[in-house]
Protein backbone atom coordinates (compact mmCIF):
# COMPACT_ATOMS: atom_id res chain seq x y z
CA UNK A 1 0.00 0.00 0.00
CA UNK A 2 1.18 3.50 -0.73
CA UNK A 3 1.76 6.06 1.99
CA UNK A 4 0.07 9.42 2.06
CA UNK A 5 1.06 12.64 3.75
CA UNK A 6 -1.33 15.37 4.74
CA UNK A 7 -0.47 18.99 5.53
CA UNK A 8 -0.60 19.71 9.23
CA UNK A 9 -1.68 23.20 10.24
CA UNK A 10 0.01 24.94 13.15
CA UNK A 11 -1.96 24.95 16.38
CA UNK A 12 -2.03 28.74 16.24
CA UNK A 13 -1.33 29.82 12.63
CA UNK A 14 -0.57 33.52 12.22
CA UNK A 15 0.42 34.15 15.84
CA UNK A 16 2.73 35.50 17.10
CA UNK A 17 3.72 37.86 14.28
CA UNK A 18 5.03 41.36 13.64
CA UNK A 19 3.45 43.37 10.81
CA UNK A 20 4.32 46.68 9.14
CA UNK A 21 5.55 49.34 8.97
CA UNK A 22 3.10 51.37 7.01
CA UNK A 23 3.48 55.15 6.92
CA UNK A 24 0.31 57.22 7.34
CA UNK A 25 -0.20 60.89 8.36
CA UNK A 26 0.09 60.03 12.08
CA UNK A 27 3.40 58.15 11.66
CA UNK A 28 4.67 54.65 10.98
CA UNK A 29 2.10 52.01 11.95
CA UNK A 30 3.22 48.53 13.00
CA UNK A 31 1.48 45.65 14.73
CA UNK A 32 3.01 43.18 17.19
CA UNK A 33 1.81 40.68 19.81
CA UNK A 34 0.49 42.08 23.09
CA UNK A 35 3.13 42.16 25.85
CA UNK A 36 2.97 42.09 29.63
CA UNK A 37 5.00 45.31 29.74
CA UNK A 38 2.28 47.12 27.75
CA UNK A 39 0.47 47.55 31.09
CA UNK A 40 1.60 51.11 31.83
CA UNK A 41 0.75 52.71 28.49
CA UNK A 42 -2.37 50.58 28.03
CA UNK A 43 -3.77 51.75 31.37
CA UNK A 44 -2.67 55.38 30.99
CA UNK A 45 -4.34 55.77 27.59
CA UNK A 46 -7.53 53.91 28.46
CA UNK A 47 -8.07 55.83 31.70
CA UNK A 48 -7.44 59.13 29.91
CA UNK A 49 -9.66 58.19 26.96
CA UNK A 50 -12.66 56.89 28.88
CA UNK A 51 -15.06 59.30 27.15
CA UNK A 52 -13.58 58.37 23.78
CA UNK A 53 -13.82 54.58 24.28
CA UNK A 54 -16.53 53.61 26.77
CA UNK A 55 -19.47 54.64 24.57
CA UNK A 56 -18.45 52.11 21.89
CA UNK A 57 -17.18 49.12 23.88
CA UNK A 58 -19.22 46.24 25.37
CA UNK A 59 -20.32 46.83 28.95
CA UNK A 60 -17.85 45.20 31.35
CA UNK A 61 -18.00 43.97 34.92
CA UNK A 62 -17.03 46.63 37.44
CA UNK A 63 -16.25 50.34 37.05
CA UNK A 64 -14.08 51.59 34.18
CA UNK A 65 -11.20 52.75 36.45
CA UNK A 66 -10.87 49.27 37.94
CA UNK A 67 -11.17 47.40 34.64
CA UNK A 68 -8.49 49.57 33.07
CA UNK A 69 -6.10 50.00 35.97
CA UNK A 70 -2.44 49.00 35.62
CA UNK A 71 -2.98 45.92 37.77
CA UNK A 72 -5.85 44.63 35.62
CA UNK A 73 -3.70 44.21 32.49
CA UNK A 74 -1.70 41.09 33.49
CA UNK A 75 -4.81 38.92 33.73
CA UNK A 76 -6.16 40.27 30.43
CA UNK A 77 -2.81 39.74 28.75
CA UNK A 78 -2.59 36.17 30.07
CA UNK A 79 -6.11 35.40 28.87
CA UNK A 80 -5.41 36.80 25.39
CA UNK A 81 -2.12 34.92 25.14
CA UNK A 82 -3.83 31.70 26.23
CA UNK A 83 -6.51 32.07 23.56
CA UNK A 84 -3.84 32.86 20.97
CA UNK A 85 -1.85 29.73 21.83
CA UNK A 86 -5.01 27.68 21.37
CA UNK A 87 -5.58 29.26 17.97
CA UNK A 88 -8.76 31.05 19.04
CA UNK A 89 -7.63 34.64 18.58
CA UNK A 90 -4.83 36.88 17.26
CA UNK A 91 -4.25 39.62 19.85
CA UNK A 92 -2.02 42.50 18.73
CA UNK A 93 -0.76 45.85 19.94
CA UNK A 94 -0.80 48.78 17.51
CA UNK A 95 2.28 51.00 17.59
CA UNK A 96 2.96 54.35 15.94
CA UNK A 97 6.63 55.24 15.54
CA UNK A 98 7.37 52.41 17.95
CA UNK A 99 5.08 53.67 20.73
CA UNK A 100 1.96 51.94 22.09
CA UNK A 101 -1.11 53.38 20.36
CA UNK A 102 -3.93 50.85 20.77
CA UNK A 103 -5.01 47.27 20.23
CA UNK A 104 -6.39 45.17 17.40
CA UNK A 105 -7.70 41.65 17.86
CA UNK A 106 -9.00 38.92 15.60
CA UNK A 107 -11.30 36.94 17.88
CA UNK A 108 -13.64 33.96 17.97
CA UNK A 109 -11.57 32.17 15.33
CA UNK A 110 -13.47 29.21 13.89
CA UNK A 111 -11.68 26.93 11.48
CA UNK A 112 -12.76 23.74 9.65
CA UNK A 113 -15.10 24.65 6.77
CA UNK A 114 -15.96 28.15 8.13
CA UNK A 115 -12.55 29.78 8.71
CA UNK A 116 -14.13 32.93 10.06
CA UNK A 117 -13.51 35.45 12.85
CA UNK A 118 -14.33 38.96 14.00
CA UNK A 119 -11.93 41.91 14.11
CA UNK A 120 -12.03 44.66 16.73
CA UNK A 121 -9.75 47.61 17.50
CA UNK A 122 -9.27 50.82 19.43
CA UNK A 123 -6.68 53.59 19.14
CA UNK A 124 -5.54 56.47 21.31
CA UNK A 125 -7.63 59.64 20.98
CA UNK A 126 -4.62 61.75 20.04
CA UNK A 127 -4.12 59.88 16.75
CA UNK A 128 -7.74 59.54 15.63
CA UNK A 129 -8.10 60.62 11.98
CA UNK A 130 -4.39 60.00 11.38
CA UNK A 131 -4.95 56.82 9.37
CA UNK A 132 -3.69 54.53 12.16
CA UNK A 133 -6.76 52.34 12.64
CA UNK A 134 -7.28 51.94 8.90
CA UNK A 135 -3.65 50.89 8.41
CA UNK A 136 -3.83 48.44 11.32
CA UNK A 137 -7.05 46.88 10.02
CA UNK A 138 -5.50 46.46 6.56
CA UNK A 139 -2.31 44.91 7.94
CA UNK A 140 -4.13 42.46 10.19
CA UNK A 141 -6.78 41.54 7.61
CA UNK A 142 -4.14 40.65 5.02
CA UNK A 143 -2.29 38.64 7.67
CA UNK A 144 -5.46 36.82 8.74
CA UNK A 145 -6.21 35.75 5.17
CA UNK A 146 -2.65 34.65 4.41
CA UNK A 147 -0.57 33.45 7.39
CA UNK A 148 -3.58 32.70 9.62
CA UNK A 149 -5.48 30.89 6.87
CA UNK A 150 -8.88 32.53 7.40
CA UNK A 151 -11.50 33.16 4.73
CA UNK A 152 -13.86 35.76 6.21
CA UNK A 153 -13.63 38.58 8.76
CA UNK A 154 -16.47 40.66 10.12
CA UNK A 155 -16.67 43.75 12.29
CA UNK A 156 -19.67 45.19 14.11
CA UNK A 157 -20.06 48.88 14.86
CA UNK A 158 -22.79 51.08 16.28
CA UNK A 159 -24.51 53.15 13.55
CA UNK A 160 -23.59 56.32 15.47
CA UNK A 161 -19.87 55.53 15.36
CA UNK A 162 -19.03 57.41 12.17
CA UNK A 163 -15.28 57.31 12.79
CA UNK A 164 -15.17 53.51 12.97
CA UNK A 165 -17.45 53.18 9.94
CA UNK A 166 -15.00 55.33 7.98
CA UNK A 167 -12.11 53.13 9.12
CA UNK A 168 -13.79 49.95 7.89
CA UNK A 169 -14.97 51.35 4.58
CA UNK A 170 -11.58 52.92 3.81
CA UNK A 171 -9.87 49.65 4.66
CA UNK A 172 -12.08 47.76 2.20
CA UNK A 173 -14.90 46.24 4.27
CA UNK A 174 -18.49 46.29 2.98
CA UNK A 175 -21.69 46.73 4.98
CA UNK A 176 -23.84 43.59 5.14
CA UNK A 177 -26.72 44.45 7.43
CA UNK A 178 -28.01 45.50 10.83
CA UNK A 179 -27.92 43.39 14.00
CA UNK A 180 -30.72 44.67 16.23
CA UNK A 181 -30.02 44.93 19.98
CA UNK A 182 -26.79 43.05 19.35
CA UNK A 183 -24.48 44.05 22.22
CA UNK A 184 -24.79 45.56 25.67
CA UNK A 185 -22.83 48.79 25.28
CA UNK A 186 -22.79 51.63 27.81
CA UNK A 187 -25.51 49.93 29.81
CA UNK A 188 -28.08 49.23 27.07
CA UNK A 189 -28.64 46.78 24.21
CA UNK A 190 -27.47 48.56 21.08
CA UNK A 191 -28.01 47.97 17.37
CA UNK A 192 -24.82 47.31 15.38
CA UNK A 193 -24.03 47.42 11.69
CA UNK A 194 -22.18 44.39 10.36
CA UNK A 195 -19.25 44.91 7.99
CA UNK A 196 -17.36 42.03 6.39
CA UNK A 197 -14.77 41.04 3.82
CA UNK A 198 -13.69 37.69 2.36
CA UNK A 199 -10.37 36.61 0.94
CA UNK A 200 -11.66 36.64 -2.63
CA UNK A 201 -12.52 40.34 -2.38
CA UNK A 202 -9.14 41.77 -1.44
CA UNK A 203 -7.16 41.09 -4.61
CA UNK A 204 -3.49 41.85 -3.92
CA UNK A 205 -4.39 42.81 -0.35
CA UNK A 206 -5.88 45.71 1.58
CA UNK A 207 -2.44 47.18 2.29
CA UNK A 208 -1.67 47.29 -1.43
CA UNK A 209 -5.02 48.96 -2.00
CA UNK A 210 -4.29 51.66 0.59
CA UNK A 211 -0.91 52.32 -1.00
CA UNK A 212 -2.41 52.49 -4.50
CA UNK A 213 -5.00 54.99 -3.26
CA UNK A 214 -2.28 57.19 -1.74
CA UNK A 215 -3.50 56.64 1.84
CA UNK A 216 -0.28 54.94 3.00
CA UNK A 217 3.31 54.17 2.03
CA UNK A 218 5.15 50.90 2.57
CA UNK A 219 8.55 51.15 4.23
Amino acid sequence: MGSYSYPVESRHPGWPAKLGGLRVPAGVVSVRPVRLRDAGEWSRIRLRDRDHLEQWEPTGIGPWPDRNAFWSWPSQWAALRGLARRGQCLPFTITVDGKFAGQITVGNVIRASLRSAWIGYWVSSDIVRGGVATAAVALVTDHAFEAAGLHRLEATVRPENNASIRVLTKAGYRQEGLFERYLDVAGAWRDHLCFAVTKEEIGDGLVSRLVAMGRADLL
